[in-house]
């Protein structure tokens, strides 16, 4: 900044500095402003003053706070003396000098006596709290818990409000220092919750006494507080009584939060406290984010079994009546027209906020309660369910299997036949959304079931795999049965594949030459899948496979299906390991230069092609060796580049055999990471000990690239790790 730019910032500043308050408040109101030149002016002026005038500045504020008639002035005043005061980068408070710490601490309490526009003393209250936090446990601040007691006992249902809502935000900074005041703040929490007649105040007392409670490090100073609890929950169906669902949602927020973190708390009186929040998921009359939020808290509660084990497994009526709430909901599913006509990706149409959350919390509740407590429950409700007249019963038992098969897979294993014959047999469902979710049952059944599943059942699963990819009327069926072959042979042996090969790659291939964008990605995958699962036995199939493969690969470049061509580029890599080089070469070339080209072309930013690309330069490095290495000047820039996302990358030797798999996380650095691992394991296989010469080989045009990174690299015997930091 040139001298006369600095004179006249200096200039500006001593006018704002002025006892007359115009200036400052003008400044305030240009912080406000949605002119970028007036607000940044007026950010530079207040940091300036920040740093060369912090007494100033915070008295300017405060009084500004207390005096100003302009309601958008007084509350952004109260926003950035609270910024002041937080205790970061920006905090002045040490700066301050003793008089303006105690003007300031003054004006605050002042200001929350005074202040009547709601939007204002609450944000006043998370300044107070802000300031007091870091002044309170050395005792800077001795007035303060007196003026809170006062507002507290006051008639004043505006004071009573500020002041829990202070408490409850100071609770964890000075919950051990009245300890010895367990029993007066007992006597208020319970005043607050029992007495008042403002939601408002009962609200916050509830999230005080909430608050207070988790900061206790002794249960037995938390059992004090146990006779509060029936007035908690009092506070929450008054609130539904009389139809203030706003404030009953903000009361099962902070509920939840007390079941999550101090679930013992809720042990005694816990028939009582599950019962009524059962009651809340069932009242159809409800807003569904009150019932959701009910549902919450007791999903939270059977997760809090670190904290409580066990303890919502007593409770055998309660997990029956969840289990029935959430299936229910998964009935909230609309028969959507867009899902039949397939024409984009989204196969969650005509799914409800209903439909997600039952989805969810199956889920969820089958993995903190296990097989033993929901297999009975589901065995109960499942059979009702697929012998309703209606489909949405049908797809509501199928996605609920799929959902509670993780959580449950001993005890379904035990149950197998059961289990498969079930869905198997919606497979022949009359509504394709029925027989999509018997197919997305099988997929997930096949992850978190198998290898039981593909050893018992392979000769009923897979040929009924194959007849749904027949299903041309509704493409997504088909795309997901081509999707569910990826999860079968995923856990399944070659020795197991092999007798369906043929069928099943010569349906895969049907379905590549699809119009369906999505029946082709699928097919892609499955194809991918299948060639990894069958290693060499796939070389039967790769004179018919690989040109449909190439075409995509050459022929997909509209924006529209760049995941089709990525996909294309991940199946030719992965058929190209499997078959092994000697099959691989004469294609390999074609193949490589189409990579190279797009290497060489400006993606955007979303495009997958760069991540898959990436995944099948680590690939095709590994099934081509030394025959890869002309390839090397134009893998190495951008594969450095991405690996820069990581601040260090170990690669294991060349003698190891662990191998990373690329395919779990699509990210570059990861993709990088596992490249790397490829390329310099071949080359020290290729050059043995001459690893210097190897790097150089290696990175012919893009060493320097490299270098300017900030690269180093330590040079290890082969039988070492080569810790490559960038």
């Amino acid at each position: 900044m040139d001298s006369e730019s600095a004179q006249f910032q200096q200039t500006q500043l001593a006018a704002i500095l002025v006892p007359d308050p115009a200036p400052f408040e003008t400044l305030v109101s240009h912080l406000m402003s949605s002119g970028n030149e007036q607000r940044s002016q007026a950010e530079t002026l207040f940091n300036l003053c920040k740093q060369n005038h912090p007494d100033e500045l915070s008295l300017k504020l405060a009084h500004l706070l207390q005096s100003s008639p302009h309601v958008e002035l007084r509350a952004m005043s109260a926003i950035l003396l609270r910024k002041q005061l937080t205790r970061d980068d920006s905090y002045i408070w040490p700066r301050l000098s003793p008089s303006t710490q105690s003007a300031l601490k003054s004006i605050l309490l002042a200001c929350v006596q005074r202040e009547d526009a709601k939007t204002i003393w609450k944000k006043l209250c998370d300044t107070v709290s802000e300031l007091a936090s870091g002044i309170l446990p050395d005792n800077g601040w001795p007035e303060l818990l007196p003026f809170i007691y006062q507002c507290v006992s006051s008639g004043s249902p505006r004071l009573q409000e500020s002041a829990l809502l202070m408490f409850a935000q100071l609770s964890q900074y000075i919950g051990d220092v009245l300890i010895p005041h367990i029993s007066s703040l007992h006597s208020v929490f319970l005043q607050c919750l029992a007495s008042s007649s403002n939601s408002d105040v009962r609200i916050a007392a509830l999230g005080a006494a909430i608050n207070y409670i988790q900061c206790l490090s002794s249960s037995s100073d938390r059992d004090r507080f146990q006779d509060l609890l029936p007035l908690m929950m009092q506070t929450l169906t008054e609130a539904l009584n009389r139809g203030q669902e706003s404030t009953a949602q903000e009361a099962l927020e902070l509920l939840i939060e007390l079941a999550g973190t101090e679930p013992r708390f809720l042990r005694r009186q816990l028939v009582d406290v599950v019962g009524a929040m059962l009651q809340i998921a069932e009242a159809d009359s409800l807003e569904e984010g009150t019932r959701h939020l009910a549902i919450e808290f007791v999903i939270t509660l059977a997760e809090a079994r670190e904290r409580a084990p066990g303890m919502m497994r007593k409770l055998p009526q309660f997990i029956s009546r969840l289990f029935a709430i959430l299936m229910k909901m998964l009935l909230d599913i609309e028969d959507d027209p867009a899902w039949h006509n397939a024409e984009n990706e989204d196969e969650d149409a005509g799914e409800t906020s209903n439909y997600n959350v039952g989805q969810e919390c199956l889920d969820r509740l089958s993995i903190s309660l296990g097989g033993n407590t929901i297999v009975p429950v589901a065995s109960e409700l499942l059979p009702t369910y697929m012998a309703a007249p209606e489909w949405q019963k049908h797809h509501a038992a199928l996605i609920t299997l799929a959902q509670i098969a993780e959580g449950c897979s001993k005890v379904m294993i035990k149950n197998l036949e059961q289990v498969v014959s079930m869905v198997l047999n919606s497979f022949q469902d009359p509504h394709p959304r029925v027989r999509w979710a018997a197919i997305n049952a099988i997929g997930q059944l096949s992850t978190d079931l198998g290898p039981e599943l593909q050893v018992q059942y392979h000769q009923q699963v897979l040929p009924a795999l194959a007849a749904a990819m027949d299903d041309f009327q509704n493409p997504r069926v088909q795309a997901h049965a081509a999707s569910a072959v990826l999860n079968f042979s995923e856990n399944c042996t070659p020795d197991i594949l092999l007798a369906y090969l043929d069928g099943i790659v010569s349906k895969l291939l049907v379905l590549l030459q699809n119009g369906k964008q999505m029946v082709q990605e699928g097919a892609l995958t499955a194809l991918a899948s299948v060639a990894d699962s069958s290693q060499e036995h796939f070389q039967k199939y790769y004179d018919a496979v690989m040109p449909y493969l190439k075409a995509i690969l050459v022929n997909a470049t509209d924006k529209s299906n760049r995941m089709l061509r990525a996909k294309s580029m991940e199946c030719i890599s992965l058929v190209g390991m499997a078959v092994g080089k000697d099959k691989f070469r004469d294609d390999a070339k074609q193949v490589m230069e189409v990579l190279m080209s797009l290497q060489g072309s400006q993606m955007e930013t979303d495009d997958p092609t760069t991540s898959y690309m990436l995944q099948a330069w680590a690939r095709l490095c590994k099934c081509l060796g030394q025959d890869f290495l002309p390839y090397m000047s134009v893998v190495m820039p951008p594969l450095l580049q991405s690996a820069q996302l990581k601040p260090d990358v170990t690669i294991t030797s060349a003698d190891s055999d662990d191998d990373i798999d690329e395919s779990d996380d699509e990210r570059w650095a990861f993709v990088s990471r596992s490249l790397l691992n490829s390329l310099i394991r071949q080359c020290l296989k290729i050059y043995g000990e001459s690893k210097f010469m190897v790097i150089q080989v290696l990175m012919v045009q893009s060493f320097h690239a490299y270098t300017d990174y900030g690269g180093t690299i330590n040079f290890l015997p082969a039988n070492y790790h080569i810790s490559i930091l960038l």
